[in-house]
């Protein structure tokens, strides 16, 4: 009986050799062109929310939380009923006690549905003294009132 042989699956073709040089120079053209920074290093984006009520105070960096990432994968209920996050950007007041305690942020940010608490730098990446709040877009009251 004679086997066939298959072709490699897709997965194994990507680890050539030069793979990692290549998508660094990638990134790197990005940064050049498009402005698109590495993780840690920008400022915040239309429709994130920065959270600065402490950090600066605190010695971190501001939380650039990014709410339209977060949006498209959920429901507003998730964060805003189950979660306890009121509706309104700054009227929450989040310690990282409460996160590692696996309150807002920690009941998903745990290490089996989403990194931990324990990644400072990919929370805390906003710029120091970044104004808190929503950036670019219009601070409402609550759902339905502008």
């Amino acid at each position: 009986m004679n086997a066939t042989r298959w072709p490699e699956p897709a997965s194994t073709r990507l680890a050539w050799p030069g793979w990692r040089r290549w998508s660094t120079a990638v990134a790197l053209l990005m940064t050049l062109l498009f402005g698109v920074g590495w993780p840690g290093d920008a400022g915040a984006e239309y429709g994130d929310v920065v959270l600065n009520q402490r950090s600066d105070f605190e010695g971190m960096r501001p939380v650039v939380f990014p709410h339209w990432f977060h949006r498209i994968r959920f429901r507003c209920k998730v964060c805003h009923s189950e979660l306890g996050f009121k509706m309104r950007a700054g009227a929450n007041q989040v310690l990282m006690t409460d996160i590692i305690d696996g309150k807002f942020c920690g009941m998903c940010h745990n290490n089996q549905i989403a990194w931990g608490p324990e990644r400072c730098e990919l929370c805390h990446s906003g710029l120091p003294g970044l104004s808190p709040g929503i950036v670019g877009g219009a601070q409402t009251s609550g759902p339905g009132r502008w």
